[in-house]
């Protein structure tokens, strides 16, 4: 999907791919400097990060930099998470076509995204592990943000004049409807943990497996039901900027979008996500 970050305040609102026209003609702005920071806090330890500024789209070429920054929450063991972190941008990267302009590979990267998260959950899959993972792969070129993620690691964007927009979809059976209603439609079940006695307990899962989120990569032992396949969502940035805030579910269940972006507010990266975090 695609939409402009602060679509309200363009007079009159543009499509996504007109914005980004403007930008490779030279008639928007320079690209933008990336500044970023990481804090971490895990009692288990199955989350990891991956920070990547200085991607080459053309090796050799300085003109086709670009960022990726990624969160991976692992569940049921390790594995999955690693994996993910060391595999997916190549496998993403593999489904772009060689030699297209920036122009195009913007217009290519959603549909390398899905290709990417895809291949990344039968790869490890055929290692024969059973643990699972959320991950959320933001990619920054220039003014444009491009967004794939499975699970509920949520990425939020705070641009200048204090409107957040949420640019991932919560995959928990408990909040999204429309997942739960993709699962029993295609033969899963969606219920509570049965205690003995009838007693139904905790948030949704889906059975087989048992599993809260409803998308994942990883998870052998869930079934059918449970798919790699990532929300998508592409968003030009104004000339303002933005700040993006990439994290996993212990974040999310403590503070709403706008309480972590309001509480970093005019604050270095480092320092902001440092201040997230605690």
């Amino acid at each position: 999907m695609a939409g402009a970050a602060t679509e309200g305040k363009l007079t009159p609102a543009l499509p996504l791919a007109t914005l980004i026209g403007r930008e490779l003609r030279g008639d928007g702005s320079e690209r933008p400097l990336v500044r970023y920071g990481h804090s971490g806090f895990a009692k288990r330890g199955e989350d990891y990060f991956l920070v990547k500024p200085d991607c080459l789209r053309v090796p050799g070429d300085p003109s086709s930099a670009f960022s990726v920054f990624a969160v991976f929450d692992g569940h049921n063991g390790v594995s999955a998470a690693v994996f993910s972190k060391e595999k997916l941008l190549e496998h993403v990267m593999s489904a772009v076509p060689q030699g297209i302009s920036r122009d195009d590979w913007l217009q290519s990267l959603p549909r390398a995204l899905v290709a990417g998260f895809v291949k990344t959950d039968i790869d490890f899959q055929r290692q024969g592990e059973t643990s699972g993972t959320t991950a959320t792969l933001v990619v920054v070129d220039g003014f444009t943000v491009t967004v794939a993620s499975v699970g509920d690691s949520r990425c939020i964007l705070d641009t200048q004049g204090g409107e957040v927009s949420l640019l991932t979809v919560d995959h928990r059976l408990e909040e999204n409807a429309e997942e739960r209603e993709r699962v029993t439609a295609s033969g899963g079940e969606v219920s509570r943990l049965n205690l003995c006695g009838g007693q139904e307990v905790g948030p949704l899962r889906c059975w087989p497996g048992g599993l809260c989120l409803s998308r994942s990569i990883g998870d052998t032992d869930v079934g059918e039901f449970i798919v790699p396949i990532p929300h998508v969502k592409q968003v030009k940035l104004p000339n303002t900027g933005g700040r993006l805030i990439i994290a996993s579910d212990g974040i999310w269940d403590a503070l709403s979008s706008e309480t972590a972006a309001q509480a970093c507010r005019g604050l270095p990266a480092e320092l902001a996500a440092k201040l997230v975090v605690k």
